[in-house]
């Protein structure tokens, strides 16, 4: 049989670079391994279909799979993947010391439904009973005005959603007192740039985020991979080789993180880290597949019901297409 031609984009991860390298091989293909930064992938897969196989927000294909009719199914590979404590910005002095303390505040978001938002919102409502249709929420770009546009959606029923003047954007708003907070997916460049009139609502994010973990087991996906539906009906067999090879790539990659000889990432405590990690989440931490993921998803599943982003609680088997890991 000759390979099959596909286009497989991501971000430029580690967990990746075994594949785009040639090194491991999705049996069976031809593979053109395109990168590309999150933002701009998403418009293009959303807005364009572009890709064979593709990351994808979580999130926003949750609400596209609602919808119906999008050409895309997940498999359990999950190549990004953040804590949410650490993506909340607020503007110095406005009286915001605790979450609850968001409560009827104006927040900046690039858009309603894309997944940082919803799992910070989800861990909002769910550690600190703090619903989305409790806060006021400011629609437009972080550090340039536009925001993420792919996949617009109306803002929920009794949630406050509306987009800021076109020649704004987000990170220069709290410095003039116009909102209150942001949540987004990159730290704002007035954060970046030390600017005294914002700070982050956990400032020692990792320990919060540490004892979430410890406390719910939920390790949030932002992102997914997708197949495209016609590649999956034409040749079923294909989803079972995407996966196993992105689980080599991820295991090949792993050993790196507690190599003392010589560091593979710019960090002096890399190994430290590492182990630091492993003693608390296991030595898989960054673990693909449904079963051990169920925890997170279901989480997800709900959060994006509850937020007004899915028109329905999906089963598990609705969002992905079954392999092998499942």
């Amino acid at each position: 049989m000759n390979p099959i031609p596909i286009s497989v984009v991501s971000g430029n991860y580690d967990r990746i670079q075994a594949i785009k390298a040639g090194q491991v091989p999705i049996e069976g293909c031809e593979v053109t391994y395109i990168n590309s930064s999150p933002a701009q992938t998403f418009h293009r897969l959303f807005t364009d279909h572009e890709f064979d196989v593709s990351e994808m927000s979580f999130s926003t294909y949750m609400r596209a799979r609602s919808k119906g009719g999008w050409p895309y199914l997940a498999v359990p590979v999950f190549l990004s993947r953040v804590f949410p404590h650490s993506s909340i910005y607020i503007r110095t002095g406005s009286g915001i010391e605790q979450p609850e303390d968001l409560k009827g505040r104006r927040i900046g978001i690039p858009n309603y439904h894309f997944t940082r938002g919803l799992c910070v919102r989800g861990m909002l409502q769910d550690e600190y009973g703090l619903r989305p249709e409790d806060c006021l929420w400011r629609i437009g770009g972080v550090d340039e005005p536009g925001g993420l546009q792919y996949l617009p959606m109306p803002a929920p029923k009794g949630v406050e959603a509306i987009s800021i003047d076109p020649g704004k954007y987000l990170g220069a708003m709290p410095v003039e007192g116009e909102i209150d907070a942001i949540i987004t997916y990159t730290d704002p460049r007035v954060f970046t740039e030390k600017h005294p009139n914002i700070a982050r609502l956990f400032p020692d994010f990792r320990p919060a985020e540490q004892d979430y973990f410890a406390k719910t087991g939920i390790f949030p996906i932002m992102h997914v991979l997708g197949i495209r539906e016609s590649l999956l009906e034409a040749h079923p067999w294909i989803a079972n080789n995407i996966v196993a090879a992105f689980e080599e790539a991820k295991s090949l990659c792993m050993p790196s993180l507690v190599d003392l000889d010589a560091l593979a990432v710019s960090l002096p405590w890399l190994v430290a880290e590492a182990e630091a990690t492993m003693a608390l989440m296991g030595e898989d931490f960054w673990p693909y597949g449904v079963e051990k993921n169920k925890k997170t998803i279901q989480a997800q599943i709900r959060w994006s019901h509850e937020q007004g982003i899915s028109d329905r609680i999906f089963q598990i088997e609705d969002l992905f297409y079954p392999t092998k890991s499942c």
